[in-house]
């Protein structure tokens, strides 16, 4: 006899939280802690929602819903309150229950099937982490469309289809992908910049409330500062660092020039670059070797005070040979009163490339998946590819 238990959704207070119980004796262990509404005891039938009560002896620990997914797994939907979430927790686990966490239930679950969607699988385990609505529609729809329909539309035609057109294909999954990934997991982006140019204002007035301090001292943020925002399909994950201050190279064993090489850490790891600049002060507040650190990244310029008299020459900084990413995406703003804001979220998204991004496009969303794409992109032979192929469909976790 095996009953395993875990909690479905994130940590933290919601209206609702799902407990997952699993197992040969997992229906006679429910029913003992299950009170249905009305006189009838509970009868689980699969695919039917029963109303009752979650009790411990005499004690009502809440009124739930239930649901049979299958003769051996069940649904709880309780209030989200974490401690009423433990009580049960707790008392499944006195009645026998392994406690597990979500992707190790999953896990057991899945495995006790006997036909296996890989795809299938992965995008179960993967819905738990999406940080937004829009990334779970979009690992849903490689089950049974999107990546699946992709690749099994190859197996089909693979006797009528080249091999280049499969390759060309697959690289332009691989491209897609990378755009769904920060719709999936979310986009992190560092604040760099001269200091005092308004780093941390700007991330106080996108996070809502003051999470770094401002002053009018060059140098006060000190160590990295991280709020998270969320712009419509896009969780923005912002981060404030040390002013890069390169003409100044912060002297051996400091605060400085630790806070300067987390600053560099943190700017290698970024998926979009923030780079924030004033525009009351001249072009020469950034410096060549910045510009050469951000050379391969995705960049925005956010050419910030310009609520205040302009002194920034657009001109001269063409003129000394500025990335074309950085001249192409620069956003007036003022964060201090707001100003241009509203812009500057729009142009996020649009750099990023999620502002039109379809949720149905084919994409990879696991490593497994990528590394098996980029091998199929390689292919030397129809047999290969088919394998390949097969192995994305079918293949092990």
């Amino acid at each position: 006899m095996s009953i395993f238990a875990a909690v479905m959704t994130g940590k933290g207070t919601g209206a609702i939280s799902t407990v997952q119980v699993f197992g040969d004796s997992a229906e006679a262990v429910v029913k003992k802690i299950f009170k249905p509404t009305g006189t009838k005891p509970a009868e689980f039938k699969t695919g039917e929602i029963l109303l009752g009560t979650i009790t411990d002896g005499n004690e009502t620990i809440d009124q739930v819903t239930i649901g049979c997914e299958q003769a051996d797994s069940f649904a709880i939907h309780c209030h989200g309150n974490p401690l009423i979430v433990a009580d049960i927790m707790q008392l499944l686990q006195r009645r026998g229950a392994a406690l597990l966490t979500a992707e190790q239930l999953l896990t057991k679950i899945i495995s006790a099937q006997k036909a296996v969607n890989t795809i299938a699988v992965e995008a179960k385990l993967a819905q738990l982490k999406a940080k937004t609505i829009q990334g779970t529609k979009i690992i849903i729809n490689q089950v049974e469309a999107g990546l699946s329909k992709k690749a099994a539309e190859w197996l089909r035609n693979i006797d009528a289809v080249s091999l280049k057109q499969i390759s060309s294909e697959a690289e332009r999954i691989l491209e897609n992908s990378r755009t769904a990934k920060l719709i999936i997991a979310g986009c992190t982006a560092a604040l760099i910049g001269p200091p005092n140019s308004g780093k941390s204002t700007l991330l106080n007035y996108l996070a809502g409330r003051d999470k770094a301090i401002v002053t009018d001292i060059k140098g006060t943020t000190r160590d990295w500062v991280e709020a998270v925002c969320r712009i419509e399909s896009l969780s923005l994950r912002l981060i404030d660092t040390a002013g890069l201050d390169e003409k100044l190279p912060a002297p051996k064993d400091t605060i400085e020039e630790a806070a300067q090489k987390k600053s560099v850490q943190i700017l290698e790891q970024a998926d979009l670059v923030m780079l924030v600049l004033d525009n009351s002060q001249t072009s020469d507040q950034l410096d060549e070797r910045l510009v050469e650190k951000i050379a391969e990244k995705l960049v925005l310029t956010c050419l910030n005070k310009s609520d205040l008299p302009a002194k920034f020459d657009t001109g001269k900084f063409i003129r000394r040979g500025g990335l074309p990413e950085i001249l192409s995406n620069i956003v007036p703003i003022s964060a201090k009163e707001g100003a241009g804001v509203e812009k500057l979220l729009e142009k996020i998204r649009q750099v990023c490339g999620v502002a039109d991004f379809d949720l149905k496009t084919p994409v990879v969303f696991t490593s497994r998946q990528e590394e098996v794409l980029k091998r199929l992109k390689n292919a030397k032979s129809k047999q290969q590819a088919t394998s390949i192929i097969t192995e994305l469909l079918n293949g092990e976790m």
